[in-house]
């Protein structure tokens, strides 16, 4: 019965998600998008979301390796549908639904919840910078001499500085970004914790934790490999949105080159500021606006093609993870 009563609740979440997206969007502009593109590229849009959806399992299984015995594969997949739906869900996307994952995280690995949290937060700091040094780098060959195409190239240079200027900030100060996160964390989850313990947590369990935190992500100088791997499963999910976009623009007849579309996928990821749950408008629109300045796509056409492979990847992260989320262990708080 509970079974039955999680994989309702996971199916009803996702629902939501998409009975939300076709309110904001409308309803009709979906569904005479969606006719417009022929069946045959419809379902192959399909497999391209679900692959991608499943892609996600490679870096999740190879950040969670170093937690205790890990996890394992069918447990990868499970936890990488749950983490898109926290993503399309939460209003910052990774930034916020990373915390949350990182209970489950925990959980499943019987470690501590800084522990996981710093293996997380690696795995998308170096997901998101393969990404998008791979685009600008491609970039410069695709599109040089393209001068529409310049300002995506400079926002993806101004990214990379920050992140390397960001990442090397971070880590060169995390001594006293310890003390000052320890400082902010101590009342709140004492508190919290009070709840549910008959001990509180003090300042000196949180700095451990703090510090253990930290040691989770310096300790991957040790595991190339793994931050190989996690790298390589953020690229596969990549070629995967294009080939979905692409095929999504042949289906409506469009002729348009792959690796322009590419090149931009990982533009959209700047939604993710914007606290809308699911980035919904901004991701479409400047998804959409890249693909006619740089794939020179019309107008229309982009719009549809990013209407069509977002109405089906929301229900597949929504419904997929919806009852991947029902059925994570950890919901429950024990002392």
């Amino acid at each position: 019965m509970r079974r039955v009563v999680r994989f309702l609740v996971g199916v009803g979440a996702g629902g939501a998600i998409l009975a939300g997206y076709l309110y904001t969007v409308g309803a009709e502009t979906v569904l005479s998008r969606a006719i417009a593109v022929t069946p045959w590229a419809l379902a192959i849009i399909a497999v391209l979301v679900i692959l991608e959806g499943l892609a996600d399992a490679i870096g999740v299984w190879a950040s969670i390796a170093p937690l205790g015995d890990g996890i394992s594969p069918g447990k990868s997949v499970q936890f990488a549908l749950a983490g898109d739906f926290f993503d399309t869900l939460s209003p910052a996307g990774p930034v916020s639904s990373e915390p949350i994952m990182a209970r489950f995280f925990s959980v499943a690995t019987e470690t501590g919840y800084s522990e996981a949290l710093g293996v997380r937060s690696t795995a998308k700091y170096v997901k998101s910078g393969t990404q998008t040094v791979f685009s600008t780098v491609l970039g410069m060959f695709v599109l040089f001499g393209t001068p529409d195409a310049t300002p995506i190239l400079l926002t993806f240079g101004v990214s990379i500085a920050g992140l390397v200027v960001f990442g090397g900030v971070i880590l060169r100060t995390r001594s006293y970004l310890s003390k000052g996160i320890t400082a902010v964390l101590t009342p709140a989850v004492s508190r919290i914790s009070g709840l549910y313990r008959d001990q509180p947590y003090d300042r000196a369990f949180i700095a451990a934790g703090v510090d253990r935190y930290w040691q989770r992500i310096v300790g991957f100088q040790e595991t190339p490999g793994l931050l190989a791997l996690i790298a390589v499963g953020g690229l596969i999910e990549q070629f995967l949105t294009a080939a979905a976009l692409w095929v999504a623009l042949a289906g409506l007849g469009v002729d348009s080159v792959f690796l322009p579309i590419l090149v931009i996928i990982p533009l959209p990821q700047v939604a993710s500021v914007v606290p809308i749950p699911g980035s919904v408008g901004a991701y479409d629109l400047l998804l959409g606006g890249a693909l006619v300045v740089v794939a020179g796509v019309p107008g229309t056409a982009a719009t549809a093609a990013v209407l069509v492979v977002r109405t089906l990847s929301l229900p597949f992260s929504g419904i997929a993870g919806g009852i991947s989320v029902a059925h994570l262990r950890g919901w429950r708080l024990r002392a």
